[in-house]
Order: C-alpha cells, then structure tokens, then sequence
C-alpha cells in the first residue's frame, strides 16, 4: 500500500484524525495497571503487526527497495520514538494527566529549531506567532496544574519525564518529515515500530516486568493503544508527514492535550479547573493560526 492509494485524501483531515485518536492514548494508559514500559512494548508491538502485513501485500519488494541510510534513519527514529513511549507512559505514574500530556507537547519548540537548522523549513512570522502562541497555552495549562495541587505523587520527576518524552517527539517528527519524503508509508512505519517494539521489550527485561502474565482486560487496552493511537494516531500522523510540513503536524499535535482533557471529563468525570481550560482556548487559537498561516489563508 503507498500514498497514491490515499492521493484524493485531505491531510488536513487526516491530521485531524491522527490528533483525535492520539487524544485518547493517556486515558488507555491510565486505565492500565500494567507497567508503563509493558504498555508501551505492548502498544507498538501490536500495532506493528497491524501495519506489516499491509506493507508486504501491497508492496513486497519495497523493503529490499530502500536505501541502506534511510533504512538506518528509519530504524535511529524508532529508537527515539521508543524512549519517547517509555518516558511519556511513565511520566503518568508520577505527574497528571493534563501535566503529562500538555508538557510532552512541547516538542514544537525543538521542532521548529531542527526544521530551520536541518531541513531548510523557513518559519514564516504567522508560524512563529502560532507555535509561541500554543506553546503559551500549554504554559498556562501547566502553571494551573501545579498551582492547582493534586499533580501526582512526584510531580517534578513525571513532568522531566514527559518532557524527555517531548523531546524525544520532536526527534521522531523532524526525522519522519525527512523520510517521508522518499520512504513509502507503511514500509517507513513498519521499520520505525519494529525498531520501537524491539527497545522496549529490552526495557521490559531490564525492569524485570513479567512478559505475559496480565489479565484480559490489559490485553483489550494494549489492542484499544494499538489500534486507536497506534494505527489511526502514529500512523496517520506519518502519512500527513509526507504531505504537510513539520511545523504544521508539530503544533497540531498541541490539540492533543485539549482532547484528553474533553475525554477525561467525558469518560472518567474529571472537571478540567478555569487554567486548563484557558489554557485549551490558547493552545486552539496557536494551532488555527499557524494552519492559516501554512496554507495562505488571510
């Protein structure tokens, strides 16, 4: 399967699914009690053998195909996407949920200085004013976290977790903008999970986690992280990353913590306070901003 099988698709649409689905990650991973890195393994495991098959049926020759450095790339970006999992699912033992989320989407920030420093990308003023704009949103959702109380048991190591897990995120975007560019999507995806799944099984083994002594009901949550932010979040996500520049999908991704918030409360009656929600509004108008200012849209 390639891109041209999706060619008359939006990706703006696409982007869109991708940040809804990935919305609903941190309340999967706080439903489970399984160990963060079990989850994490256990998450991109499943998805990667979601994705493989339709790489080999549509295509399987592209592996063989590809060059031995896009390959090594591909296979570097599933090493950072896998500790930005372990961290991140970690950092939700330790902090909240609105902290967690909103600080791992910080990565814009190391995303726009790598898009400008490594991929040539010109950060228009529209851009900048947007990405500045969400990233004050997330700021404000934050500082009401932490003024709020209640943050988790050890608020300040969770909120450097998720934001090595942020930093992590902007790796795995900017390297995926550049393959993308050359590498089909679901041989792309395929190399960059199997590489993920493969780290983190070795962090399973280092924590000493059981492999496969879980109960039903973590293996349905382990396929729901599979299939809703693994293949309709990551995946599409990596599709948009051929289409849209990195800059646009990085500060999209800010609707994340608006989205886990709004399902919090639908799902788990968890009211967000008057700062997260401000800081939502801000974190919206960051992303309309920088998609007006993407597409030439006055």
């Amino acid at each position: 399967m390639t891109d041209a099988d999706f060619a008359d698709f939006d990706p703006r649409v696409g982007l869109a699914v991708a940040v809804l689905a990935v919305s609903t990650s941190a309340i999967l991973v706080r439903a489970s009690d399984a160990p963060a890195s079990v989850a994490a393994f256990y998450r991109v495991a499943m998805t990667t053998l979601l994705v493989a098959p339709l790489a080999l049926w549509r295509d399987p020759g592209a592996f063989s195909k590809l060059a031995r450095r896009d390959l090594l790339a591909a296979a570097a970006t599933g090493v950072a996407l896998a500790v930005h999992f372990a961290a991140w699912f970690e950092s939700l033992a330790w902090t909240s949920v609105a902290a967690s989320v909103t600080l791992v989407q910080s990565q814009p920030l190391f995303v726009a200085v790598g898009a400008w420093a490594l991929l040539d990308e010109r950060i228009i003023r529209g851009t900048t004013v947007g990405i500045l704009l969400a990233v004050g949103g997330i700021v404000v959702m934050s500082l009401g976290e932490l003024l709020g109380g209640g943050v988790g048991p050890r608020p300040l190591y969770g909120n450097a977790l998720a934001l090595l897990g942020g930093v992590m995120a902007a790796a795995y975007v900017l390297a995926g903008r550049s393959l993308r560019q050359r590498f089909p999507l679901f041989p792309y995806v395929t190399v960059v999970y199997a590489v993920a799944a493969v780290c983190l099984f070795a962090f399973v083994l280092a924590g000493g986690h059981p492999v496969v002594d879980y109960a039903a009901r973590e293996w349905v949550l382990f396929f729901l992280m599979a299939v809703g932010p693994g293949v309709f979040g990551h995946t599409v996500l990596n599709w948009a990353l051929g289409h849209l520049e990195s800059s646009l999908v990085s500060v999209s991704l800010l609707g994340e913590p608006v989205g886990s918030a709004l399902l919090a409360f639908l799902l788990l009656s968890e009211l967000p306070g008057a700062w997260t929600l401000a800081g939502g509004v801000v974190v919206l108008a960051g992303i309309g901003v920088t998609a007006r200012s993407r597409t030439g849209v006055s």
